[in-house]
């Protein structure tokens, strides 16, 4: 019996079942909220019907995709311009038809990677259509791949392009990665960190475990992310929903330096205090 693709409709995830699937792991998960309602999931028929393509370039070389209405946790798909040709990270929940058409008028995609599975949004469809020759993802976050196929299992570092290098972070997720953009000074921090946004404007930072149940990182976990960020130049990051400027490496360094000094928390620190 072939599988076919399923969204779940309270956060987005999507897996391939032989029929609506019994539940969602993402939503079973302690980083997430349970349906109120109880399980939904959506074909992809369903999610295609009255949806939209959005795009918009947020630095040079970079354009975030999405589709309207979001689905689920409203992730963003990144499209990268390097030497070799566009890389795909993190994946929008949907991509319309016109979102696919650009893509293909861009070239296609030469790679496509994730930071963990709140950033997988609809890889699955970016794969099947474009058939990009590689697809990584952290080698200990395999389990939540349902969807697509991972053709490289990432360790602690990996090229991805030129100029583009994943980093396994850990900490939110065992298998959590970062994608460093050394020309452009961007880190793809997936949820590594938090960005509170005020409009445009960077208004604080956090870091967390899981942010809906307000679990922190435990001070190992922090300690792993700091000894990275520490090596990695940048002034801007994106995470699997914003990108966001000007957020230093110094700011993201004092945020870590805050959670050591006592009790971690998974509540947000205001910009300033960082600076």
């Amino acid at each position: 019996m072939p599988l076919s693709p399923y969204a779940c409709a309270n956060c987005g995830h999507w897996q391939r079942w032989f029929a609506p699937p019994p539940s969602c792991p993402v939503c079973t998960d302690v980083r997430n909220a349970l349906p109120e309602d109880g399980w939904r999931f959506l074909s992809a028929e369903e999610v295609a019907v009255g949806r939209r393509a959005r795009s918009a370039v947020v630095a040079p070389g970079v354009t975030g995709y999405w589709c309207e209405p979001q689905l689920g946790l409203g992730s963003t798909g990144w499209v990268i311009e390097t030497d070799a040709g566009p890389v795909g990270w993190e994946a929008a929940g949907w991509y319309p038809a016109e979102a696919l058409a650009d893509l293909r008028a861009r070239g296609g995609l030469v790679a496509l990677g994730a930071s963990h599975v709140h950033g997988y949004g609809a890889l699955w469809q970016l794969q099947d259509e474009l058939a990009p020759p590689v697809l990584a993802i952290g080698v200990d976050d395999l389990g939540w791949t349902k969807a697509f196929q991972v053709t490289w299992p990432t360790d602690d570092r990996h090229p991805l392009a030129p100029g583009l290098v994943m980093y396994r972070s850990g900490g939110h997720f065992p298998g959590h990665s970062v994608l460093h953009d050394e020309r452009r000074g961007i880190l793809f921090v997936g949820d590594l960190i938090k960005v509170e946004l005020a409009g445009d404007q960077p208004t604080a930072l956090s870091c967390h475990k899981a942010f809906h149940a307000q679990i922190p990182l435990s001070h190992a976990e922090v300690g792993r992310a700091r000894e990275l960020v520490e090596a990695l130049d940048f002034d801007a990051v994106a995470t699997p929903f914003e990108y966001a400027a000007p957020v230093s490496r110094k700011q993201v360094l004092a945020l870590f330096d805050r959670q050591l000094r006592g009790q971690p928390t998974a509540g947000p620190i205001p910009i300033e205090e960082l600076t």
